[in-house]
């Protein structure tokens, strides 16, 4: 295959997250991102990487058998949020179990039991938080508020219908769009660092039906004055939603980076957190907390984990890359003591905050890398829970887990590819993988999450 000429050919097999092996015949194969398997696809090869064809999609030529329904959201056509719109659920975890399955099955050795994958509670309308961009759908266009289009870095698709999210999201689009048009407000541009709007950030829980809106900007005085966000406060607390508004926020945003991080952050109106409920615990949460985006569906993953984890009387148990410390107050009632180690402060010291809301005194949160912070904790753990960030563990880290011995670890990850690794090297030193499942925390998208329980081969030795 050459670089820059199209082929056509079928998607045979699909590798984590959504990159299908595409089948040309005499001419070969390629890896296409954005297919699913049993269409037929045009593609143009893009570059090659170790000598493998990697092509970038042009047209689905022919649907799969798989695709089996109409996508519900007027955006998916355009959208790079969703993936899986064109499937059933049904065949939607299926697709995801398969992909997983294969993924073990390869990673693992020796026989071990695959519980299947455990669905959504929800599959439309289950999103927590939302992360929207300003900018424009077409250059030079009108002012667009959403999610980048399919394939692009720059564009920008206004989802004022998307469905993932439910309605109280839609009406606040709608809302601060307008507003911002009105207002004539001049959009960031990434490339020439220069411009106003960057991000709206919205987070709405689902079982307390709280709400927060953040509007970033950069510090420009100018637009600022423009802008009188006080007046959009106003505008917002007037909307007719479900969910009580309990704050917005001006952050001020001047890094370089295509990133939502505050350098400043402005209370237009209320408190800058919210509070959910999860396995009947209260959970405080800020613009930048960490917390699963899809809190029924973390119910599930967090139930299942709980059954892994098994019984943890007079036990300290370590939960390392522990965020805000959801899974370690959930141990924590039934167990001598939690330890949760994390790299982001504010993350710790919401955990801490969560832990006293909770009335729990047996957590002990610290901040640091998991390479350098079990080095200096005077606790041994009898069990490690183990939830790192997607590319995994770092193999200095992940030698010191295994040296503390713990008869068993569970290991929760978002990205398989990365857990396949670190099994090869857990199980090298002592480790065999008994069961494990997926959660599809992310119905309509590619991803799904990963839970393993590891025991030791030869414990207490």
């Amino acid at each position: 295959m050459k670089k820059g000429v199209e082929y056509t050919g079928k998607v045979v097999g699909l590798s984590f997250p959504n990159k299908g092996k595409v089948d040309c015949g005499e001419d070969g194969m390629a890896a296409v991102k954005g297919t699913i398997p049993g269409q037929t696809v045009r593609f143009v090869v893009s570059k090659k990487r170790s000598g493998n064809p990697i092509g970038r999609l042009k047209e689905i030529v022919e649907k799969s058998e798989l695709e089996d329904v109409e996508p519900q959201c007027p955006h998916f056509e355009f959208c790079g949020g969703c993936s899986y719109q064109t499937m059933s659920y049904e065949n939607q975890v299926q697709l995801k179990e398969q992909m997983i399955k294969d993924i073990l099955d390869k990673a693992v050795v020796g026989d071990y039991e695959f519980e299947g994958i455990l669905e959504s509670p929800a599959q439309w309308g289950y999103r927590n938080k939302m992360e929207f961009s300003f900018g424009d759908e077409v250059k030079d266009g009108p002012l667009a508020l959403g999610i980048h289009k399919r394939n692009s870095f720059h564009d920008i698709v206004t989802v004022n219908q998307c469905q993932i999210v439910d309605e109280d999201y839609r009406k606040v689009l709608d809302c601060v769009l307008e507003y911002c048009k009105e207002r004539q407000l001049p959009f960031y541009k990434k490339l020439r660092h220069e411009g106003y709007l960057r991000h709206m950030l919205v987070r709405r829980t689902t079982v307390t039906k709280q709400m927060l809106v953040a509007i970033v900007t950069t510090s420009d005085k100018e637009c600022e004055e423009k802008a009188q966000w006080q007046q959009l406060s106003e505008k917002l607390q007037q909307l007719d939603l479900e969910a009580q508004l309990c704050g917005v926020l001006h952050i001020i945003n001047d890094g370089l980076a295509d990133v939502v991080q505050s350098d400043e952050t402005r209370v237009l109106y209320g408190d800058e957190y919210i509070y959910e409920e999860l396995l009947g615990l209260r959970f405080k949460i800020s613009v930048f907390s960490f917390f699963q985006t899809n809190s029924l569906g973390a119910e599930v993953l967090y139930s299942k984990a709980r059954e892994y984890i098994g019984d943890t009387k007079d036990m300290t148990v370590f939960d390392l890359y522990s965020g805000t410390g959801t899974i370690a107050q959930i141990i924590a009632p039934v167990a001598k003591k939690v330890v949760g180690v994390e790299i982001v402060e504010e993350a710790v010291e919401a955990a801490k905050v969560n832990a006293e809301l909770n009335g729990l005194h047996n957590c002990e949160f610290i901040a640091g890398d998991v390479l350098k912070v079990i080095d200096e904790i005077e606790d041994k753990p009898d069990m490690i829970i183990l939830d790192p960030p997607r590319d995994g563990i770092n193999p200095k880290a992940l030698q010191k887990i295994i040296d503390f011995g713990v008869d068993k670890l569970v290991y929760i990850s978002c990205k398989p590819t990365s857990l396949a690794r670190d099994l090869e090297m857990l199980q090298e030193n002592g480790y065999r993988v008994v069961k494990g499942c997926c959660v599809d925390l992310f119905a309509n998208t590619v991803h799904v999450e990963t839970v393993v329980l590891m025991s030791k081969v030869n414990p207490n030795k």
